[in-house]
């Protein structure tokens, strides 16, 4: 279970990132490309290009913290904007890691 705080700050990548990278990958591309650093205590959020699969980055003030979540079946919701990244409000990501949006999720699985 995921518990965020509502002063967590949640970046989310807008552009499919391949998870192929792994921990210390993503890590380079927060720094790199969205231009943050891992050890804020600010979560990132990423999705693959299939969006089968969720992949969440945070520090929690002695490590790095990777947790994964592949679909059986269905998609992630695509996070709206333009450039490298976005944010999210705790809530908003809550929504989107168990797959329920504010509109309807045509499509989603649940056994």
């Amino acid at each position: 279970m995921l518990t965020l705080s509502p002063a967590t700050r949640v970046f989310v990548a807008l552009q499919p990132v391949d998870f192929r990278l792994g921990l210390n990958g993503l890590v380079g591309y927060i720094e790199t490309v969205l231009g943050q650093s891992v050890l804020t205590g600010y979560l990132f959020a990423f999705v693959n290009r299939r969006r089968t699969r969720l992949r969440l980055v945070v520090f929690d003030g002695s490590g790095i913290w990777l947790a994964t979540k592949r679909l059986e079946a269905g998609r992630f919701g695509s996070p709206d904007g333009s450039g490298v990244q976005g944010t999210l409000r705790p809530e908003e990501l809550q929504l989107l890691v168990h797959g329920q949006e504010g509109r309807s999720r045509p499509g989603w699985y649940r056994r």
